[in-house]
């Protein structure tokens, strides 16, 4: 009787311990999460002086940033769900061993094509990390109530990442070469790699049936081609290499989908889509992000070509936005409990909505106060709604499955960005290009270069010069002032869209406390030898 009260005791001790560092493992899970937030746009700052020392052709210089995200987001399903099947520590551990490595590859690389392989592997390595990070926090967070504050604390950190990434390059190559942006991953990495081996728990799916290697292969090749047929549309390219990647994308997720419904132990578990929960929270994510990349880009192009700004200028202007979205994260655990997943994203979206419609008030004056008001409102507003859809999708998925739920929600952030540059930027140039195909004393042939965007009509106007490129530079300046106004009442409507998907979420958060596992009888017998 001793015995068993000895292994009791010490199972209570064991789960008090367990408890403790689950904080702690959040900790290590958030520093993996900044990692790769920053990877994504630490680069964007750098490309100047990685075009002058490397000298890239257009091509290539296209590769070296787009390949990065674009390979990470045709793998966050193959490995979601590989981490379900093999040990979700251990993909996140190799995850940071090929980031580390690929980081030093990217750091030295002599060539433009030695870049573009460092970036395709550092694309692997997020693609390891991502989806780890959300399944793991899963799991160590069963109570829905701490697990909403956790991820909270995660999106927050996401935004902090996405903000700091351009500052922290921009400060770096005042100081150091290029390679630097990349050097800063290695030694977090060396910390990273024996501080999660030691303090993160292994976990695993089911593990019933064969891991579907033929169908993690086609879901990579279709996500492949998929967003990279929807990069090209963003940058207007309506050409064969951009319809035929989509389309063969687009048979390949559709076939994909059929060979999963047919399969005993699928790669991933369609039924979860018949949850309303949560293929309303994933279309949640998509409508969301496609709001938030397109306007942060119309944003930073007005900021810089209407009102003059500087880059850190204009990094600046927006750093409201991130500060509220990082309040709305660390706050968001207490909402949901409040008002519930409908009431809260249905929220976001209408606040997402007003500033948005706020915004449209912007001119080619400078004002601070309207921008300032209208960032803060659009960071709460659209991590209000990433936060709560994130949480009701992660709590709708079965804990086996959470390795592909995970992946799913990161693939839907990922092509919501793309179809956000896409399609918000179809809008601006077909509401931007009309206005300048007649400008008094400008030659057609300069007219139609100028309604490809305000930065080149800048560059025809200043070739121009007298008073046709002073006709011309004013013109396309009011254009595209008229083009943001469109694009903001589009995604107004898109964002409203949202607010009405969102009313199938549930009413309220269901917080049932998680059963408490009893041990074996194999297992107390083994704790009863060993006291």
């Amino acid at each position: 009787m001793s015995g068993t009260t000895a292994a009791a005791a010490g199972l209570r001790r064991r789960a008090a311990g367990a408890g403790a560092n689950r904080w702690v493992v959040l900790v290590v899970l958030c520093v993996s999460l900044l990692l790769v937030a920053v990877d994504a746009t630490v680069l964007h700052v750098a490309v100047p002086a990685v075009t002058e020392d490397l000298r890239p052709g257009a091509i290539e210089l296209l590769w070296v940033v787009d390949t990065y995200p674009l390979v990470c987001a045709s793998l966050l399903i193959l490995f979601g769900t590989l981490g379900d099947k093999v040990g979700r520590r251990r993909i996140l551990l190799l995850g940071y061993a090929l980031f580390g490595v690929a980081s030093a590859l990217a750091a030295f690389a002599g060539s433009a094509e030695v870049l573009i392989v460092a970036r395709a592997l550092l694309g692997v390595g997020g693609a390891m990390i991502m989806p780890a990070t959300l399944s793991i926090l899963r799991q160590v967070f069963p109570d829905r109530r701490e697990r909403a504050l956790a991820i909270g604390v995660w999106s927050a950190v996401a935004a902090v990442g996405a903000a700091v990434g351009p500052l922290l390059g921009g400060f770096l190559l005042e100081h150091f070469w290029w390679g630097s942006v990349f050097l800063v991953n290695i030694p977090l990495m060396l910390v990273s790699l024996p501080v999660g081996r030691l303090l993160l728990p292994e976990s695993k799916g089911t593990g019933d049936g064969p891991w579907d290697v033929v169908g993690a292969l086609m879901a990579a090749a279709g996500l492949f081609g998929a967003v990279f047929g929807v990069k090209r549309l963003g940058g207007a390219e309506t050409g064969p290499l951009t319809v035929l990647p989509l389309a063969a994308g687009a048979v390949l997720l559709v076939t994909f989908v059929r060979r999963q419904r047919r399969r005993a132990h699928p790669l991933v578990d369609l039924r979860m889509f018949g949850r309303p929960a949560f293929s309303t929270s994933v279309g949640c994510i998509v409508l969301a992000m496609l709001a938030l990349v397109g306007l942060e880009l119309i944003a930073a192009q007005y900021l810089q070509l209407v009102l003059g700004l500087s880059p850190l200028e204009t990094g600046l202007r927006l750093l409201p936005l991130t500060f509220a979205a990082m309040a709305a994260g660390l706050a968001g655990a207490r909402l949901l409990r409040r008002f519930g997943p409908r009431r809260m994203v249905c929220g976001g979206f209408v606040l997402t909505a007003v500033a948005v419609l706020t915004l449209t008030a912007m001119g080619q004056a400078d004002n601070t106060g309207l921008l300032l008001c209208g960032f803060l409102l659009l960071g709460f507003g659209l991590e209000t709604t990433l936060f709560a859809a994130y949480e009701s999708m992660l709590s709708e998925a079965p804990p086996e499955q959470a390795g592909g739920a995970a992946a799913i929600g990161e693939t839907s952030y990922q092509l919501g960005a793309g179809i956000g540059i896409a399609l918000l930027g179809s809008v601006m140039n077909a509401a931007y290009a009309p206005g300048l195909s007649s400008v008094a004393g400008v030659p057609a042939s300069a007219s139609a270069a100028a309604g490809h965007s305000l930065g080149e009509a800048y560059e025809v106007a200043g070739r121009l010069g007298g008073p046709a490129g002073a006709a011309l530079r004013a013109t396309a300046r009011d254009c595209f002032v008229h083009g943001l106004h469109v694009t903001l009442l589009v995604s107004a409507g898109l964002l409203l869209l949202g607010a009405v998907m969102a009313l199938r979420l549930p009413r309220t958060m269901s917080c049932e406390t998680p059963p408490v596992e009893l041990p074996a009888p194999r297992e107390v017998a083994a704790s009863r030898v060993s006291v």
